[in-house]
């Protein structure tokens, strides 16, 4: 987790900011949580655990910042709460999520889906792609398996 912390303050840096206090509490949060995609609101509560001095405000300053230096993504699942995704190292773009929509549980896709996509559409288009998201929104297999034992019951 070091490693990581310092690649990002580094990043900060290039960028002209500073890794204060504040923004390491946040940032080792989002690290402990990385697969939780949290929201403002969870992170808060998580760094108030560790430092009770640091205010909703910070947070959401801090959340922000790591957005626009793309350290973070900012995604929506279609329930109108933005959550905070640590950028994998290395990542040429976002990953993509598979969102069940009745247990609300997310999974994650490293893969690359849409290269051919992406190609076809600056051929085509003429545009130039800088990143995507994707988002499935469907039945988990736990959710199919629970309605699959559900019926098996009822007859």
């Amino acid at each position: 987790m070091e490693d990581r912390i310092d690649r990002i303050k580094k990043q900060l840096h290039t960028a002209g900011y500073k890794l204060t206090p504040q923004r390491e509490a946040t940032v080792r949060v989002l690290l402990e949580h990385e697969e939780d995609h949290l929201s403002a609101e969870d992170v808060y509560l998580l760094v108030k655990e560790k430092s009770p001095e640091i205010g909703l405000a910070t947070v959401y300053r801090t959340l922000e910042l790591l957005t626009e230096l793309k350290i973070v993504d900012k995604i929506n699942f279609g329930d109108g709460v933005s959550r905070y995704d640590l950028r994998k190292e290395g990542a040429a773009h976002f990953h993509h999520h598979l969102v069940c929509i009745e247990c609300g549980s997310v999974a994650e896709i490293q893969e690359d889906l849409l290269e051919e996509v992406e190609e076809i559409v600056e051929r085509d288009w003429k545009f130039k792609i800088k990143d995507h998201r994707l988002t499935f929104h469907g039945i988990c297999y736990r959710c199919q398996q629970k309605h699959a034992e559900e019926q098996n019951q009822k007859e």
